[in-house]
Order: structure tokens, then sequence, then C-alpha cells
């Protein structure tokens, strides 16, 4: 049942050899006498719209997605679809007040937007922040949550896994961000078309089990079999409004963390900045309209999944040792069911999800670490070609480093779920000093220093707030994780003004940005692709509320 057969051995082959083949073919191509920083890390001017787009959704979509997602439908339902929902509202926002910021003023890292904001020392302190979790947590958890899913389907030893999606995506890293831009686009290709398969044969097994005919009444009947699992909005009491609390999937808590993700974040944002601003914007578009889509390929199966369960389809199946359901099992269930040739399709779309990503995060390791650390700290006068010799180094050992404790995340208990909410303990921090950063020109460095060093601090202090409060004999309920991230989030922002106020240097603070009224100003195609995507969101919250 885990095992691949030779035919889909041979249809994963024929996805690498496309892919590998691609990449190097745009190497070739594309390949200057002589490759310099702004080349290898942004490809400047050399990706298209499509491309940016393609890269941006191959990078933010992973195993996570498809096994961690898929268990949520399974678990709660279509709520879980608000992350991907908002992010494509998000992505219009970023593309609109943040793309051109960053373009207009020549911004390629983030640290560097710090240090030309703010100071070297606000710089530093968030590029080593984000290099400690860029390798340590989300590199390692791509590395790992890949590993175990190919795993469970093809029957492949964890380690030769990890060795394999390592050098996999070395491969294509070390190419550089143009390698990476274009060969996302087959990576996105083989990742829809392969979820788009897993989700036809969801649907078809609904339909046959029901007694109906067709996919689509196996789609339609998803919703009288499962009310429970179509509602976006899970009131107070809700067995998942902890998870996904209340009025926080379309407002507060969902936003900072979108934005912050979306609009602040190097592993993200670098797709767009080494092309002009109306390809940007293009390219941003065009992945919130993927943003779309994302639901179908992995949350779907996830409710189809729970319809058959219910009906009593694979109960051993979705059973684990202790007799507890376990949801993260629906999506490996479902590939496993797939007819022979389609399995080896499906392996590919989960793979390509898996090194996208990892070739992504690698990439934004790379840059900081090179532009951010080791050009400012280590070799002011290297030369472009060594810059680029350093940040290939980068790649490797950032790989070494993940594929050695990779195999230590076992002992976790649902690591994506502890990633994501202890990760985000510095996020709304960051958001604050990015935001003020941008629109209130006499944001002071101190006010930055402030946010940046008690945004952890406050984050746990929320998140164990019942504890502290039962030490001087006060009863509280725990803040749901979205709704803290909103909490710290606004106490970063009034610190910072307070800060600022107070602080002598505002008065004489001119560290403001290079911003001008009509670089906001949109073209009527955008506008018109803006208020598409708006409407489609309208109308799925409408439906599902």
């Amino acid at each position: 049942m885990n095992h691949l057969q030779p035919a889909d051995y041979a249809v994963f082959l024929l996805y690498f050899i496309v892919v590998s083949g691609y990449g190097y073919w745009i190497y070739r191509r594309r390949k200057t006498s002589e490759t310099n920083t702004k080349d290898f890390f942004l490809a400047e001017g050399s990706l298209t719209w499509w491309a940016i787009g393609a890269s941006l959704i191959a990078s933010n979509i992973s195993a996570e997605h498809f096994i961690g997602m898929a268990g949520s439908g399974f678990a709660m339902g279509l709520a879980i679809s608000s992350y991907e929902w908002i992010a494509a509202a998000t992505l219009i926002i970023v593309a609109v007040y943040f793309i051109p910021i960053y373009l207009r003023n020549h911004i390629y890292t983030m640290p560097q937007f710090l240090a030309q904001r703010y100071n070297d020392t606000v710089s530093t302190i968030l590029a080593i922040f984000w290099l400690v979790v860029y390798v340590l947590v989300n590199l390692t958890s791509i590395l790992y949550l890949g590993a175990i899913a190919i795993e469970s389907l093809a029957g492949i030893s964890f380690t030769t896994c990890t060795i394999g999606l390592a050098l996999f995506a070395i491969l294509i890293t070390l190419g550089g961000m143009k390698v990476i831009g274009y060969t996302d686009v087959i990576q996105v290709v083989v990742l829809v078309c392969g979820g788009l398969v897993v989700t036809y044969l969801a649907l078809q097994l609904v339909a046959d089990k029901l007694g109906l005919d067709g996919v689509w009444n196996g789609l339609l009947s998803l919703r009288t079999q499962a009310d429970s699992h179509f509602h976006m909005y899970f009131p107070e009491g809700h067995p998942h409004y902890y998870t996904l609390p209340g009025m926080a999937l379309v407002t507060g808590g969902m936003w900072v963390n979108n934005l912050s993700y979306w609009g602040c974040n190097q592993y993200i944002v670098q797709r767009a900045l080494g092309a002009d601003l109306k390809t940007a914007r293009s390219g941003i578009l065009f992945a919130a309209f993927l943003k779309l889509l994302i639901p179908l390929i992995v949350v779907i199966p996830g409710i189809a999944a729970y319809v058959l369960y219910q009906n009593g389809t694979f109960q051993e199946a979705m059973t684990g040792s202790n007799g507890a359901v376990r949801p993260d099992n629906a999506y490996p269930v479902l590939m496993n069911l797939l007819p022979t040739g389609m399995k080896g399709l499906a392996f590919a779309a989960l793979t390509a999800a898996v090194v996208a990503s990892l070739a992504g995060k690698c990439n934004s390791i790379s840059t900081i670490f090179t532009l951010d650390i080791y050009k400012k700290f280590f070799d002011p006068n290297a030369s472009e070609q060594k810059l680029v010799r350093v940040g290939r180094y980068a790649v490797v050992v950032a790989f070494a480093i993940a594929i050695v404790i990779a195999p230590m995340l076992r002992s976790f208990d649902q690591v994506y779920q502890y990633i994501q909410e202890y990760t985000n303990f510095v996020s709304p921090g960051v958001f604050a000093i990015f935001l003020l950063g941008f629109f209130w020109k006499r944001t002071t460095t101190r006010a930055a220093l402030t946010a940046a060093i008690l945004s952890i601090p406050l984050s746990v202090l929320l998140k164990f707030w019942p504890e502290v409060m039962d030490v001087v004999g006060i009863q509280a309920a725990e803040i749901p994780f979205l709704h803290r991230t909103m909490w710290v989030f606004c106490l970063d922002i009034a610190l910072m003004v307070v800060v600022t106020l107070t602080d002598p240097a505002s008065h004489q603070h001119d560290k403001g940005l290079d911003i001008d009224q009509k670089m906001f100003h949109v073209t009527p195609s955008f506008i018109a692709g803006s208020v598409v995507i708006l409407t489609v969101l309208a109308v799925l919250y409408t439906n599902f509320w």
C-alpha cells in the first residue's frame, strides 16, 4: 500500500528530468559572463510576472499544506481556508503599498530596509533572528515534514528522503533566483495538477460511496453530509475556537499574521524585489488568484476524507496506535488510493511543493547571510563574484545543518502547529516596526528597538496568561493565538508611539523613506483583477459564513 510501482517512479523521474533540465537550460540561457549579487539573489529584471506569481506560491506551499491543512479540513472543515483566502486580499495590499516603497528605495533585503530606515543595530538583531529561525526552524521543519510525507507514501526511508530532498533543492538553489523563479513555474503546474488529481479521486470516492453519479455531485454532497465543516465562523465555546477564534479569521490577528508574512518576509518579498513595479504587481496579483485555488487542492480532500470516514471507509487507516483518530493521516490515505501512475504524479506534486519551498527559503538564508552579515562584518570590500561564492557556500551549509537537525523533530508532537505559533511570537513586532517605518517619519531607532526586544516577552506573557494570573489567585481563560497576535501588535504600536514622542531624537530624526503619493497609483487592469478577487472572497464568506 505504501510503495510506488515502476510506473509511478517513471512519472516521478520524468518530473525530475524536466525540472532539472529546464533549470539548467535557464541557467545557461540567462547566464551572464560574470554573475553579480543582484543577478544571483534577485534575478534582477529576469523574472516575468507569471514567474514571480508562481514562485511566490511555490515557495509558500509545502508539505504542511498538503498534510496539515488537509488534516485541519478533516478535523474542522473549511474555516482553515481563511489562511489562504485572507492571504489573497493581503497580497493586494502588499502590491499596492509595500512593494512600491521597497522598489523606490532600492531595497534588496529586509535587514537592509531596517538599516536604511533605522540603524545597523536594529538591522543586525533581526537579521540574526531571521537566520536562526529560517535555518533551525523553517528549513528544518520543511525538510522534516516533507520527508515524513514522502516516507509514508513511497516507503523510502526518512534519512534517504531528507538527503534526496536537500540535494534536489541544492541543485536548484545554486543556480540563483533566476533558476528558482522559472523552475517554480513547473513546480506549481505539477503541484496544482497533482493536487487536483487527488481532489478528483476523493470526490469520486464520495460519490461512489453515497451512490451518486459524478464528481460534481460528490462535491455538492459534502455540504449535506458534513454541514458542520462548511462554516467559516466559530463562536466562543466551539471545540475549535481556540485555533480559529470567531471574527479573528477576518479581522485583527489574521491580518497582522498575513501582512507580516507576505509583506515583511525576505523569503516571500525577495521574488518581487528584482522586477519593475508593474511586473512585480502583476506577479503578486497572479499569486493572489492562485491562493483562491489552494483550498480546493488541500482542504476539500480533507473534508472528503471526513465524509468517507463517517460512512465507514478506511477506519483503520485513520486511527492511530492509541485508537484515536489522526486527522493528519487524511491526505496520505487518499494518495495511497490513487491508481498506478497517478500516485507518481501526486508524489511529484508533493516533492515539487517541498523542494520549491526549500529552495526559496535557502536562497533567502543565503541572501541575508551574504549581504547583511558577511559583507557588512567580515569582508566589506568583497568582490561580486566572491559574494556569490559565499552565497553558494551558505546554501550548502544551511542544508547540512537542516539534515542533521531534522530527525530530532520526531520527538515533537504536531510540529507544524508549534512552529507556526512560536515563530509568530516576533511577527507582531516586526510588522509594527515596518508599518511605522513606512508611514511615520518620526519613528525612531529607540522605538524600533523597544518593539524588537519586547515582542517575544509580551507574546510569552500572553501565551501563559492563565498560569501568570493563577499565581495571584485569579482565574483567567487561555487567549487564542490570533487574539494574542493582535494584542501584542497593538501593544508594540503603542510602545513605539510613546517612545518616539518622548525621544528627543524624534525631532531631529530624518531617516524617512523616499515616498511619493503617485507611486501608490495602480493600473486599471490591476484594479479590475483586485475587484474580481475581492468579489470572489465576498461570495465565499457570505455563502459559507
